[in-house]
Parts: structure tokens; C-alpha cells; sequence
């Protein structure tokens, strides 16, 4: 109503609302409640900490980081002053479907992981994978040591043949100079290629592959994609 006075009489807009002229005068008069001011102050703050994050944080990490700055709030409230300042969250995108594409005539690599990826040292376990960028390179495929968490390799390229990951290998075996490293990944064609194949025997790399559908035989990579994005 306060909005629309100028062009709306007040009288109308009460009739039409089922107000009294009185009551609204009255609230115009009436000091914010101690909820209101609250709310005010944590949604000045919720924008504040959102800026500062690269407008990125969403109500977890924002509610997460009021906690941290001592403010006591529920997720509810964090998420409700959101959507009333206009801030959202960066969400992860959805991979697209039909990424791993398996060659069926192809031979896989058996599994010598089992969803273990622990390894005792540096370089005796890689896990790769590819996915999606949305840059001007287009596919990005890391090859990432399991003991250390670190990539120890990447290359991006805008087609998915294998020569994609053949480069990458190629560096990290030359950088790393592993002694019977074990290269874990799925089952999409570019891993089981005849040239892929080829590369790894020649450097010494024991090739092993995960099931077909389960995310889980690669957690270690796909929770770096995760983080990445």
C-alpha cells in the first residue's frame, strides 16, 4: 500500500484489501519489531559474507560462516533472508549424461582397487577422469596421485579422442617417473582403446578400470570434480 499511494487512494486500497484507513496509519507509525531489526542486520551480513565469497556461498556455507562469527541463526532463516536480499548460491553443474561411453568390443582392464584408494606413497596410485569445463578448452582430464590428493597432471582439449589423455599421461610419467604406478579410471572408451593401451605398457602404468554406472568405483576423482566445480 505504502508503495502505491501516490497513484491509489488509501481509502480504496483498504476497502479492497479488507483494511481499516485507521490500522494503516497506525502501522506506519510503529516501530520495527526486535525480529524485524534482526532480520535486517543478519541479511545485511548475509550479503556482506556472500560478496567477499566471490558470490558463491550458498545457505551451508553462509549459515556455516555466521556460525563461525558467532551469530546463532537456524538454515531455515539463512536460506529465507537469501531469497529476500536476492543472493544464491554457485550450485555444482550436472554432468552431462552419456559422458563415459564404453566400447563393448573393447577389452577393460580388471579392478585392482575394489573402492580402495589408499595408497602407502607418492605415485603408486593414480585416479583420472574426465569432464566437462565450460572454457574455451572444453574437456578437462586430471590425473590425480591418490597419497597426496594432488594432480599430478591435466590437459584440456575440445574433443574427447584419446590422444586427450594419452598427452596428459605421457607428461605425468615424464614429471613423475613412477615405478609400476596402477592408473585407475572407468570404462569409457578413450581407456580402453588399443592406443591408450599401448601408451601404458610402454611407460610401465598397470592400467585398472571401475564397474560400468557407479560413481562410487571412482569417489577419489570425482570428489576432486566436485570441489573443482
Amino acid at each position: 500500500m505504502k508503495a502505491y499511494r501516490a497513484r491509489i487512494p488509501i481509502w480504496v486500497m483498504c476497502r479492497v484489501l479488507g483494511l481499516s484507513p485507521s490500522g494503516y496509519y497506525a502501522w506506519l507509525k510503529r516501530t520495527p519489531s526486535k525480529r524485524a531489526r534482526r532480520d535486517e542486520a543478519l541479511r545485511e551480513k548475509i550479503v556482506r559474507i556472500w560478496n567477499q565469497n566471490r558470490r558463491v556461498y550458498g545457505r551451508p556455507c553462509l549459515h556455516a560462516e555466521l556460525r563461525v562469527r558467532g551469530e546463532r541463526t537456524s538454515p531455515k532463516r539463512v536460506g529465507r533472508l537469501m531469497k529476500e536480499a536476492g543472493t544464491q548460491g554457485a550450485s555444482r553443474r550436472r554432468r552431462k549424461a552419456g559422458l563415459t561411453r564404453r566400447d563393448r568390443k573393447a577389452r577393460p582392464a580388471p579392478d585392482l582397487l575394489n573402492r580402495n584408494f589408499t595408497a602407502e606413497g607418492p605415485d603408486q596410485l593414480w585416479v583420472a577422469d574426465l569432464t566437462y569445463v565450460r572454457t574455451e578448452g572444453g574437456w578437462l582430464y586430471v590425473v590425480v596421485d591418490a597419497w597426496s590428493r594432488r594432480v599430478v597432471d591435466w590437459t584440456m582439449e575440445t574433443h574427447l579422442r584419446s590422444e586427450l589423455i594419452e598427452k596428459a599421461l605421457a607428461m605425468a610419467v615424464i614429471r613423475r617417473q613412477p615405478k609400476q604406478v596402477i592408473h585407475h579410471s572407468d570404462q569409457g572408451t578413450q581407456y580402453t582403446s588399443a592406443a591408450f593401451g599401448k601408451r601404458c605398457r610402454e611407460a610401465g602404468v598397470r592400467p585398472s578400470m571401475g564397474s560400468v554406472g557407479d560413481a562410487y568405483d571412482n569417489a577419489l576423482c570425482e570428489s576432486f570434480f566436485a570441489t573443482l566445480e
